[in-house]
C-alpha cells in the first residue's frame, strides 16, 4: 500500500486492482481476519491540523471506511470516540492506538446501535469522556444478501432497518442538544440507495433513507442550531464488510467495471469526511457527497 497520497500519481495503479485473496466471513466482519487488508490510512493519512480541539464520535468506525475517518480526524487534531460491535473489539483497539499516537484522546464505546437506550448512553458516554462534541459520523450499518422480497423475513428487514436508519434517527436526536453552531454530522449512504442491486434492495433502501433523511433535515438543523448535516456515498470500496456479505467470485471482481478497474480503499475516502466536518466546508450542507469510482453499481 503506498503511503504517500499526496505526489500527483496515476490513480488507476495507485491501489492494487479486485483482491486476489479472499477470506469471506461471518456478520460482523473484521479487518484483521482479512487475507489482504484495506488501507485505512494507517501508514498513509497526514494530518495538517484541520479539526484542532474537535471532538468527535462516529458509529462503525473499527474497520473500513469508518476506521479510515477515525485515524483521519485523530490525525486532523480531533479527540475520537468510536462506536462497534463487542466482537469487533480487536479491530477497534488497533484504532485506538492509532488515535492515541496522533497525541488525542480516544475513547472506545461497544454496543448494539439496533437498541435505542444503547444509542442514549453512546451519546451521553461520549460528550462525557471527550468533554463536549462537535462532529457525528453515523457510519455503521448491516447489509446481507436477500434471495428476492419473498425469502426476506420481517426479522431481517426489521433488523437492517433498526441498525441502518431508526439508530440514525436515535443517535442524531439524542447528539443535537450537545451541538454548538459550526458542529456537523455527517452520514454514510451509498451508491445504492440511488442504483440499487436486486440481491440487497432492502439495504439499498436503507440507503436512500439515509440520504433523504440528510437532505430533509438540513434547512432546520441549519436555521435553528448552526449545524451542518452531509452524506457520503461510497461505491465499490473494499472493506470487512465485503466479505461478510459478498461472494468469493464477485469480491474478486470488485470495482473491476469502474474506469478504475479496482476497488476503492477507506483511505480515499477520508478526506471527504475531514472536508465535511471541518470549517473549510462551512457553506457545504445537505448534500450527498459520491465517492464511487466514476459509475454505477460494480
Amino acid at each position: 500500500m503506498p503511503t504517500d497520497l499526496i505526489t500527483p500519481q496515476d490513480p488507476r495503479s495507485q491501489y492494487p486492482g479486485p483482491p486476489s485473496e479472499v477470506e469471506l466471513q461471518a456478520a460482523p466482519a473484521t479487518q484483521q481476519q482479512m487475507s489482504e487488508k484495506p488501507d485505512c490510512g494507517e501508514l498513509s493519512y497526514k494530518g495538517s491540523g484541520k479539526l484542532a480541539g474537535r471532538k468527535a464520535l462516529l458509529t462503525g468506525a473499527d474497520s473500513g471506511i469508518g476506521r479510515a475517518a477515525a485515524i483521519a480526524f485523530a490525525r486532523e487534531g480531533a479527540d475520537v470516540a468510536i462506536c462497534y460491535l463487542p466482537a469487533e473489539q480487536a479491530d477497534a483497539e488497533e484504532v485506538a492506538n492509532y488515535i492515541r499516537e496522533a497525541g488525542r484522546k480516544a475513547v472506545l464505546l461497544p454496543g448494539d446501535i439496533s437498541h435505542e437506550g444503547f444509542c442514549q448512553r453512546l451519546v451521553s458516554d461520549a460528550v462525557d469522556q471527550l468533554g463536549g462534541l462537535d462532529i457525528l459520523v453515523n457510519n455503521a450499518g448491516k447489509m446481507g444478501k436477500t434471495e428476492g422480497i419473498l425469502a426476506t423475513s420481517t426479522e431481517r428487514f426489521d433488523s437492517l432497518m433498526k441498525t441502518n436508519v431508526y439508530s440514525l434517527f436515535w443517535i442524531t436526536k439524542a447528539a443535537l442538544p450537545h451541538l454548538k453552531p459550526g458542529a456537523s454530522i455527517i452520514n454514510t449512504t451509498s451508491i445504492q440507495g440511488y442504483d440499487p442491486s436486486p440481491n440487497i434492495f432492502d439495504y439499498a433502501m436503507t440507503k436512500a433513507a439515509i440520504a433523504n433523511f440528510t437532505k430533509g433535515l438540513s434547512q432546520p438543523l441549519m436555521e435553528e442550531h448552526g449545524v451542518r448535516i452531509n452524506a457520503v456515498a461510497p461505491g465499490p470500496i473494499w472493506t470487512p464488510l465485503q466479505e461478510a456479505d459478498g461472494s468469493e467470485e464477485k469480491l474478486k471482481k470488485l470495482g473491476s467495471k469502474t474506469p478504475y478497474k479496482r476497488p476503492g480503499q477507506p483511505v480515499e475516502l477520508a478526506p471527504v469526511y475531514v472536508l465535511l466536518a471541518s470549517q473549510e466546508g462551512s457553506y457545504i450542507t445537505g448534500e450527498i457527497y459520491g465517492v464511487t469510482g466514476g459509475m454505477g453499481v460494480a
